[in-house]
Formats: C-alpha cells, structure tokens, sequence
C-alpha cells in the first residue's frame, strides 16, 4: 500500500510496498470498502466519529462519504470539509503535482446580470503553450456558453465536464458597459498538462522602494515524478534576483493557490521569512491511534517542521510582506501565513481565505487492487505558538476583489495589486472606475476551476 504523508496538503514521505510490474485483478467493491474503512479507521483525524457498523452494499464513493464526520455549521462546526475519494489513484496522485488533462484555460464562473440564472465565464489565467494560449484565450476573457447552448444555473455543471474538443463563445464589454455575447468562437481541444506553478514575477521600484511581485499559484515542488525540484529551485533563484536587486518588500499573489505540498510551503516560507534554521515553522496532530506509532517510527521530531537554511532568504532585508488573497486561497497558502505570523508582519490584502487548518495524505493500494485513491483529513497544523485560529479563514487587512474586468498580471490597475503598491509607497494607483455592471459580489460566484482541482478549496469528494 502507499501511504504519501502530507498536511495541508500533501507529501512528506512516501512509504511504498509491492511492486507494480505485475498484472493485479481489481479488487471487488465488498473489498474496496473494507480496505477504505481500515484506512480511516487508523488515519482519519475524526476517526473516533466513524460509523462502528457502516453499509458495506454502497458504492465506495458512497461508502467512503458515509465515514466522513461531515461539516454542519451548527452540530459540527469543527467537522470534515475537505477529504475525498478519487476513482483513479494514479490520476489522484498525477493532479495534486500539477499534471491534468485540461485546455489549459483557468476560469471561474458567476451569474451575470447579478440574481439571474444567466452564467458568464471568466478566464482568470492560461496556462503557456496549451491549447487555450494557442487558441488566443487570455487572461480577462468572458465566454458565454460552451457548443452553442449559453451557461446557465441549470446546464454548467455538465457543460464545463465536458470531453474533448470545447468550442466557447466569447463575450465582451459593450458601450454602456454590460457583457454580452459576440458572434465569435473558439474552438479548443484538451490534452494532459503539467503546470508550473510559478506563474509570473517581476520587480518595481516606486518611490524610491524595489517591490518585488510574485505569482504562486500552487504548492508542488517539481514536475510529476521527476525528482528534479524544479520548481522549488525556481523560487530560489526568484528570491534570490529579488534579494540581490535590493527589494525591501515582497507581494506574494496567492489568490488562486488553493494548496500543495508542505515541502514546498516550507521552502518558500524559508526563502521569505525573517526566521533561522533553529525556529519551528508548524506542528501537526493526528489522532490517538496514529500518534504513538508515529512517534515510535519517527521520533517526535516527526511532528513539526523546522525552517531550512537558504542563502537566498530576503526575510532580514524586508519591510513589508503582502499576501494577496481571495475566497479560493486555501490550506498550504494558509499554512505559510500562519506559520510566518510568530516571527513577522504579514499583512493579507483581499478575500477571506478559505479556513483549512487540517491536512490529510495520499493513500493508495493498487498493487491489491484497488483502483481509488483517498485525501482523508488526518492532521491539524499549529504555528510555532501553537495557533491553529483559522478555520474559517484569513480575515484581509484591506478587503478588495478583483471584479469582472481583470488586468494583465503585474498591472498596478489589478485592485489587489494596486492596493498592496498603495500599502509600500503610500500613493495610490489611478484607476477608472468599474462601471456598476462590472462590479461584483462574491455570492455572485458559483465555482472556479482550480477550487475543483485536487485538494481544492470545494473539493470535497467525487460525486
């Protein structure tokens, strides 16, 4: 069985048994559940609230979702909302690195006008050189139905899933200021990308300060099973160009980072905080089964996670650390606010974040067949004080949303960006204003494609 140890989200360790050469009958769904059950039943942080005899006759989604010690506001306001089960193991593992069959378009969905069932499409980043760049799509653009029917409350759910080739019908911003449809298309295909997280970054100087800004759109450290650490090594030399060119403030946009892996948290928290080698940056609880075990294999170093050294880290030379968020930044974006909190001002501009201060672990068995793969919730994270006080989110310093119409990454007309650039230099960036159809309530906001991506900020489980 493998067992990928991670915290909000993911990987620690990997413990790998078996061997995969071989050709393994699936299992049945009679002993798909008793395996789900004994994994839950040991790893599940609310395990002591597992059903003592559940339907072994569900399906395994159903049988898995009917473990869960679930979320309810008033009974059990400090229950599940983030383990799931995928029904692919190996396409589990290949999402949380960043490897997907997808356009490549990122986007999130609102009703539009404001109250209707009318839905309009908003691509909120592309990834380079996949189907969606090539297409022409960029970042700001509304589509507003997909093969010819318009979005609407009742048809998006099946219409975003589709496979194959997608053909999107553009919108656009009229004279009076209202998004309508065009008679334009594009027609994209969709094919299995490996994203790199690091998105974007350059460096400003305003008013006699060097900024720099950078865009990290999710915690992996490296391209799916390479073993390279190509992306950590990125941040490293960002930092570093950073460092070197005499920054003093550093704006860190996590507004569409739902998470990742906590080697990765670690290193960039290494890279920007004002800490040392010596200093814990989070501790993590499990429960009462697996805690001894652990300690016993581990020792109890096992259970927090110390700041690397790096020659690149910028903390020392900083005056001002920004995290740009929204209601989507979630778990690892989370933990490394958290975890930098004891040890320097950090200051949240933007949405509410999403409140996960639990992670959970990759557990997996196809080499006894078993075709899912499970994220159960197994810990919770505290900063070195022992702080673990947001699960229900960041509350931002300066509240701003970046509206329906969006600006080029980098742009000081970006309200997040501007108002971060406003905090450091303390002149404010002139914008025209949105027009009032342009303005925008989150409520409106229905979903976005990464809140969907593994260990998402509503990624539950698979329906």
């Amino acid at each position: 069985m493998r067992v990928k140890f991670s915290s909000i989200l993911l990987i620690l360790t990997v413990l790998l048994l078996g061997c995969k050469d071989k050709v393994v009958e699936p299992a049945t769904e009679s002993a798909t559940n008793k395996w789900i059950y004994e994994q839950m039943n040991y790893w599940y942080y609310w395990n002591a609230e597992i059903p003592k005899t559940p339907d072994y006759s569900k399906s395994p989604k159903d049988f898995f979702s009917s473990l869960l010690y679930k979320y309810d506001a008033t009974l059990r306001p400090n229950g599940d909302r983030f383990s799931w089960i995928q029904e692919s193991a190996t396409e589990l593992e290949e999402s949380l690195s960043g490897k997907t069959t997808t356009t490549g378009m990122e986007f999130k969905l609102s009703y539009y006008p404001a109250g209707s069932k009318s839905v309009i499409g908003l691509a909120t980043y592309i990834l380079p050189n996949s189907p969606a760049q090539k297409a022409g799509f960029k970042r700001g653009d509304f589509f507003m139905a997909i093969n010819g029917e318009s979005l609407t409350a009742d048809n998006y759910s099946k219409l975003i899933a589709t496979e194959g080739t997608l053909s999107y019908t553009l919108g656009e911003i009229n004279q009076e200021g209202i998004i309508v449809a065009t008679s334009n298309s594009r027609s994209v295909g969709q094919e299995v990308i490996q994203a790199n997280p690091v998105y974007f970054d350059t460096l400003y100087v305003k008013e006699g300060k060097t900024i720099g800004y950078l865009v990290y759109n999710q915690f992996y450290p490296e391209p799916y099973q390479s073993g390279t650490g190509e992306y950590d090594k990125k941040l490293e030399t960002i930092i570093g160009n950073f460092k070197s060119k005499g920054a003093t403030a550093l704006i860190l946009d996590l507004r569409y980072n739902p998470g990742g892996y906590v080697s990765s948290a670690t290193q960039l928290a290494s890279l920007i905080g004002k800490v040392t080698t010596n200093d814990i940056f989070y501790y993590k609880e499990y429960n009462s089964n697996v805690t001894p075990d652990l300690t016993k294999k581990y020792g109890e170093s096992f259970f927090y996670d110390k700041f690397k050294s790096k020659a690149q880290n910028i903390g020392s030379q900083l005056d001002n650390l920004i995290v740009l968020t929204s209601t989507g930044t979630a778990s690892a974006s989370e933990l490394l606010i958290n975890g930098l909190k004891p040890f320097m001002k950090v200051s949240v501009i933007g949405g509410k974040t999403v409140g996960k201060n639990v992670g959970s672990i990759t557990l997996t068995n196809e080499e006894g067949g078993i075709k899912y793969g499970l994220q159960p919730i197994v810990t919770k994270s505290f900063n070195s004080l022992h702080q673990s006080d947001y699960s229900t989110g960041f509350v931002p310093e300066v509240s701003v949303t970046e509206g329906l119409k969006l600006y080029p990454f980098g742009s000081p007309e970006d309200p997040l960006l501007g108002e971060a650039l406003f905090k450091i230099t303390g002149i404010r960036t002139t914008r025209v204003a949105a027009k009032s159809t342009l303005s925008f309530d989150t409520s409106d906001e229905i979903m976005s494609s990464i809140s969907k991506k593994a260990g998402g900020s509503n990624m539950f489980f698979d329906k």
